[in-house]
């Protein structure tokens, strides 16, 4: 068991380093360590949740909800977001950052809780929104 949780903070680590690298490429403040350790955590925290659940499920008067980790886990991740936001002269920055974070922190508590094909077909699909859809903006919606 301990082997697969170190292959599941090892997987979730490198799905949230192929988004950052996108945004290294892009020159974005938050990059490969940024987006790496948003995936890393929620991970963890996923597991640890899961592994306290099973640890008191059968404990009488003790009631335990894993889904209340996530919670607070996609709660949080929107302070760390309200945190990269800015107003500027011209324009709004930092929101595509911020939705990118919180998807990433997705991708994380997927892998935490074993839906491989989750979060393998998210972080592609988010890395075809950022860069492909990115392409689309530079040629049709920007000056």
């Amino acid at each position: 068991m301990d082997m697969e949780i170190i292959s599941q903070l090892i997987l979730a680590a490198f799905l949230g380093a192929l988004i950052g690298l996108e945004r290294e490429i892009k020159r974005k403040e938050a990059g490969l360590q940024t987006y790496s350790l948003v995936a890393l955590g929620t991970c963890l925290f996923t597991i640890i949740s899961f592994e306290l659940f099973n640890l008191f499920l059968f404990k009488s008067g003790l009631s335990f909800d894993p889904s209340r980790i996530i919670q607070a886990i996609a709660i949080g991740i929107g302070f760390i977001g309200a945190g990269v936001i800015f107003r500027q002269p011209s324009g709004i920055i930092g929101l595509t950052t911020a939705a990118g974070l919180w998807t990433t922190a997705a991708i994380g508590i997927a892998v935490g809780v074993k839906l491989y094909f989750l979060a393998f077909f998210t972080t592609f699909l988010a890395l075809f929104i950022l860069a492909g859809f990115g392409l689309l903006e530079e040629k049709f919606f920007k000056e």
